[in-house]
């Protein structure tokens, strides 16, 4: 049950929007037992969004929630593949991401919880 929510202070293309969501959906499975079969993807562009008080470069904000125990060294591999994966599509520098991990122990679909 990942989900990854993006929030950029740029304009993304439906081109690169299926291009990020095609690099996200492999790059879950970093993560063992996670899969795009099972992502959920949103991305929020033109964000008003300042890093070091300045907004005049490319900026990304992206959170990764995952269900189930954490595992850090999944989460590296993920952070770099998600730095280049946004560095790739929409020429942010890896400097200027963010990338935030939130392991849920309670997870809700279909009228059920996990």
């Amino acid at each position: 049950m990942p989900f990854i929510n993006s929030k950029v202070n740029i304009k993304i293309l439906p081109e690169q929007e299926t291009q990020l969501k095609t690099k996200l959906g492999k790059a879950i499975e970093l993560i063992p037992g996670k899969s795009e079969s099972w992502l959920m993807l949103s991305f929020e562009d033109d964000c008003k969004l300042y890093f070091k008080g300045e907004n005049s470069c490319k900026i990304a904000y992206v959170e990764v929630k995952v269900f189930g125990a954490e595992d850090k060294v999944a989460f590296e591999k993920m952070t770099v593949a998600i730095c280049e994966i946004y560095n790739e599509v929409l020429g942010i520098a890896p400097d200027k991401i963010y990338v935030k991990y939130e392991t849920v122990s309670n997870w809700g679909w279909n009228g059920k919880n996990f």
